[in-house]
């Protein structure tokens, strides 16, 4: 059983006034006037954490920056370590967002000993699954399997519908990337079925574009862009500016597989402006992959695209990201002659 979901990061006041489906604007809007009337240290360090996160959502990453760091520097002041972690886990996420993919394995590490030593079981629990979701999204599967089923049975454990969503989404984008697609099918719509019973319209919306992914590859197309299109709702409603951009990106994935590579371009060109604008390095990579690949249908030069999936290759290698890479070699493969070898 799990009851209804909830937002940790929004503390102190904040928690009784905003809610897990709050759109990020207004969360921002309230964290900002929480933090102008903040009487002390703890005070300032729970506002700032709030705006840390709904900026970071929006995709103003500048602000974000600034705001988890003084959120750690308000709770360093009061001498709260659960505090320094819940920002700590801010800025790891946030730094995961941005690409620097060591740096966030660095502060992610770093909120794990503080949450352990101060006590604060959610913190704990969030940046070990910060952690278990940097290494997904590097390709680092046996690491990390592991640490998604641990927090799973953690979020069964204690009925937290949210975390179960953010573990269960997980196993089940591991599971899709190894091709076992009815495995993750079956996770995505568990998740869906609990986001859905929680009231965690976040939730639902990614776990939506999970089931959308895998009845794409299984041609059902139709269906797969009535879901995406759900999820965008639930993004437009709460400004999850980077979930938004990752909805329009699957759409273009979508589109390709069914052979619609016009549109399926124009969509990667919207992701691709998206990403680019909130400074989103794995989604503007991501988008700018299927751009080439949309054009390479479309006629453009083999060369050229060769010489584009090369610099892709170079910027995945960079962030770490083994699973886009494989991508690149993959594709790279399909447009490439076999050398047929003289008896």
């Amino acid at each position: 059983m799990y009851v209804k979901a909830f937002a940790p990061e929004y503390q102190g006041e904040l928690g009784s006034e905003l809610s897990v489906n709050s759109s990020y604007e207004d969360v921002r809007a309230s964290a900002g006037r929480a933090l102008s009337r903040a009487g002390g240290s703890a005070e300032r360090a729970q506002a700032a954490l709030a705006l840390a996160e709904a900026s970071r959502r929006l995709g103003r990453v500048d602000d974000a920056g600034a705001a988890w760091r003084q959120s750690y520097r308000s709770a360093r002041a009061a001498g709260d370590a659960g505090a320094m972690a819940w920002a700590l886990w801010s800025g790891g996420t946030l730094a995961r967002q941005c690409g620097a993919l060591r740096l966030a394995r660095r502060l992610l590490t770093h909120s794990v000993e503080l949450a352990s030593g101060g006590g604060d079981r959610l913190a704990h629990g969030y940046a070990l699954a910060g952690l278990a979701e940097t290494g997904r999204i590097q390709g680092d599967y046996a690491a990390v399997a592991a640490l998604h089923e641990e927090l799973l049975e953690q979020g069964r454990a204690h009925g937290e519908a949210r975390h179960m969503v953010w573990a269960m989404t997980g196993i089940a984008q591991m599971h899709r990337n190894r091709g076992e697609h009815a495995k993750a099918l079956e996770l995505f719509e568990e998740s869906v079925r609990i986001a859905t019973d929680a009231d965690d319209a976040r939730g639902r919306a990614w776990s939506l574009r999970g089931v959308a992914d895998v009845l794409s590859l299984r041609g059902d197309t139709d269906r797969a862009l009535e879901l995406l299109s759900e999820a965008e709702g639930v993004c437009r409603a709460m400004d999850l500016a980077s979930a938004l951009a990752y909805n329009h990106k699957m759409r273009g994935n979508v589109l390709y597989r069914a052979g619609r590579h016009e549109a399926a371009r124009e969509t990667y060109a919207v992701a691709l402006d998206e990403f680019t604008a909130m400074r989103e390095p794995r989604g503007t990579a991501l988008s700018r992959l299927g751009l080439v690949k949309c054009r390479a249908r479309l006629g453009r030069a083999r060369e050229a695209t060769l010489a584009e999936l090369a610099v892709l290759e170079a910027d995945f290698d960079r962030m770490g990201l083994r699973h886009a890479r494989d991508m690149v070699i993959a594709f790279r493969a399909e447009l490439t002659p076999a050398v047929r070898v003289s008896a």
